[in-house]
């Protein structure tokens, strides 16, 4: 069976829109072939328009379009604060004329890190700003790399499994700030869920997937009564029991 079986779906801009299926389905294998990480033996990808199949993960980055990971990927050794500044775009660090410029670099750094104290206080880390990255939990280390995501300014962020280890409570405000950028700056989100509860109140469209294919991608509200859901989801827990 391949991983990714001619699975086709669409992500309106925009939108909230969620990737749901049992276990093995493909959801992060997808996530991993649109954003570069993986390559894809056929079919392409298209992002605002553009076809990008052949773009790596950095250069989509560029574009807007980034994501975070179902196992978490932090620099263990650099300050929580610093991990957040580095997704910044435009950071100083990476232009070789900002050391030829020091008032402008360190302008521009104080911008960063301000911006970046602000996102650590939306994701719950203010606190943690000054500890080591390795010293966090696995679901503060999912809270770091939402902020680091946002940081990027994106059109698109891509979330793998974002609620899992996070705090129920603070996990739905982080979901209402998504919904908040959202509507302010046309932001658009693609999340892998598993709890339901979430995914049927925040969801614009919901994609459901099912041994490497998309069994159909509609709202909410069609997904929940649609057999071929309840079908995919009961045979998966059939063969897991």
């Amino acid at each position: 069976m391949k991983a990714v079986d001619g699975a086709t779906f669409t992500v309106r801009r925009g939108s909230i829109t969620s990737l749901i299926g049992p276990n093995g389905a493909g959801k992060t294998t997808a996530f991993n072939l649109v954003t570069g990480f993986t390559r894809a033996d056929a079919g392409s990808v298209r992002f605002q328009g553009d076809d990008v199949t052949r773009r790596g993960p950095d250069q989509l980055a560029r574009l807007g379009m980034v994501r975070t990971f179902q196992l978490t990927r932090v620099l263990g050794k650099m300050r929580v604060i610093e991990n957040a500044m580095l997704a910044a775009q435009d950071h100083p660090g990476e232009r070789f004329v900002n050391a030829l410029v020091p008032g402008r670099w360190r302008s521009r750094e104080a911008q960063v890190r301000e911006q970046a104290m602000a996102m650590l206080d939306q994701v719950g880390l203010a606190a943690k700003a000054e500890d080591y990255a390795a010293t966090l939990s696995g679901g503060q280390r999912k809270l770091l790399e939402l902020a680091r995501a946002l940081m990027a300014n994106p059109s698109l962020v891509m979330l793998d499994e974002p609620m899992a280890g996070v705090n129920p409570t603070l996990g739905r405000q982080l979901l209402d700030y998504l919904a908040t950028l959202r509507q302010e700056r046309g932001l658009t989100v693609l999340f892998i869920e598993h709890d339901m509860e979430v995914v049927m109140d925040v969801s614009d469209e919901v994609v459901v997937m099912g041994e490497g294919r998309v069994i159909t991608q509609a709202p909410p509200d069609e997904v929940r009564k649609d057999q071929r859901v309840i079908d995919a989801y009961l045979g998966a827990a059939g063969a897991d029991a």
